[in-house]
């Protein structure tokens, strides 16, 4: 049976009605958010997956232009640790972990610095191209973040004896310089933040974007501290995500050994943030595209927040 033109153009305009009607509930569902956080400021870690894919880093770039145009402060601190394990293996340098942290001798952390440069200009021509008014940083910049070296401990268990690991130029937050940040507040400014520090002596260090992101949030007293990663959030022992979780669950769940691996170390970010008079903190999966805006705006969310 052939569909009448007619038919065809009645079933076309009941579509658009239906769409246009979800887009209304969703405009109403997200403006009590918009109102609730205006003002406020959200520190976003943006990394993973979704900062190698065209598309989701370019739904990142127009979610966070309008997360600014909407009254709300985002600061972005990316990570880089793929691509800069592909420029070393091109430069067949060889790139040893300890616990998660790359060795990291003078050479390489020139290599670093290089690549996460070119990944910050990355973030900042996607952030003006969706018509935000975006600013590539490091924490060399303005004094923003003065760092200290990471010293790791291990027991030798021959001997027992504990013994120091030199990682080399990786440090971790010391001092976060909040000025620069204040100075931007009242501007259409998105900062945009290469996770590299310096200390007393001017030497540089490569830090941890998830930690990085922490501090900045502590230090600016941050409504969200927000953590773009490859995976849902924080699962159940069911593989099931929790929406909402207080930190003393988290802390129950890494005992019993519920949450385990590179999580430990995302959480527990987290809870050192929230300590530190940071409201809430959120672990969402970056490979969803709209991520953002389905965890600031819709009352289920779409990952973890911990409280």
């Amino acid at each position: 049976m052939v569909e009448k033109k007619s038919d065809r153009e009645g079933k076309n305009k009941a579509e658009d009605i239906t769409k246009l009607l979800e887009k209304s509930r969703i405009l109403s569902e997200a403006l009590p958010y918009m109102k609730k956080f205006n003002g406020e400021t959200f520190v976003i870690k943006f990394g993973g997956s979704a900062m190698g894919d065209e598309e989701l880093a370019k739904d990142f770039a127009r979610d966070v232009v309008l997360l600014k145009q909407v009254g709300i402060n985002p600061v972005i601190v990316h990570g880089g640790g793929p691509q800069i394990g592909q420029m070393l293996e091109k430069l067949k340098i060889k790139s040893e972990f300890i616990d998660g942290l790359r060795v990291t001798d003078r050479d390489t952390v020139e290599i670093v610095e290089m690549v996460l440069g070119r990944i910050n200009k990355k973030i900042v021509s996607d952030i003006n191209a969706a018509g935000g008014t975006a600013v590539g940083l490091s924490g060399k910049d303005a004094n923003l973040m003065r760092a200290k070296k990471v010293r790791k401990t291990k027991r030798d268990p021959d001997s027992n004896i504990e013994k120091i690991l030199d990682l080399g130029f990786v440090g971790e937050p010391d001092l976060i310089n909040p000025d620069i940040f204040v100075t931007f507040e009242d501007t259409d400014i998105i900062p945009v933040i290469a996770p590299v520090g310096f200390d007393d002596n001017g030497e540089t260090y490569n830090i941890n974007a998830d930690t990085a992101a922490g501090a900045i949030a502590s230090a600016l007293v941050a409504q969200k501290l927000i953590m773009l990663t490859d995976v849902p959030g924080v699962l159940d022992k069911d593989k099931e995500l929790i929406s909402k979780i207080t930190t003393a669950k988290i802390k129950r769940m890494i005992m019993d050994g519920t949450i385990s691996g590179g999580m430990i170390p995302k959480v527990e970010t987290c809870m050192k943030a929230l300590s530190n008079n940071v409201e809430a903190a959120h672990i969402l999966n970056g490979k969803i595209p709209h991520v953002l805006l389905l965890e600031v705006f819709t009352e289920h969310g779409s990952g973890t927040m911990m409280v």
